[in-house]
């Protein structure tokens, strides 16, 4: 180890032009480039950086309508009941496709319009 610690002080002198004619030469050399193990640990780094911090999770989500499916008129009762538009907005939405039915609601409340809306033959995601 009293090597390593020789050469760590010796390579410490170097001036930062000295510094990269030696990462050159040493390249060079061996045949190899001194940025892929930089990418590497840069790239595990940040890895594990993400993997100490929480996730945080999404707490709001746009219920969208991607089709009303075969039985739009189920669906567009569904629509009424979640939204209280009326007879016509409802119809507007159930026929156009992307739609948002609802918007920054909580989880459950998504998860409950998306399973009635398809319990009614729709297509929908949560966004």
């Amino acid at each position: 180890m009293a090597d390593m610690d020789k050469l760590v002080e010796e390579l410490s002198k170097l001036s930062v032009l000295e510094a990269a004619e030696l990462v050159k030469a040493l390249e060079e050399k061996w045949g190899v480039s001194a940025a892929a193990p930089v990418a590497m640990v840069a790239a595990g780094g940040a890895a594990g950086g993400a993997a100490a911090e929480p996730v945080e999770e999404k707490t709001e989500f746009d219920v969208v309508l991607k089709d009303a499916g075969p039985k739009k008129i189920e669906v567009i009762k569904v629509i009424r009941a979640l939204t209280n538009l009326g007879l016509v907005e409802a119809k507007t939405m159930a026929e156009t496709a992307g739609a948002k039915v609802l918007s920054a609601v909580g989880k459950e409340a998504a998860a409950d319009a998306k399973k009635k809306l398809e319990e009614a033959g729709g297509v929908v995601e949560l966004a």
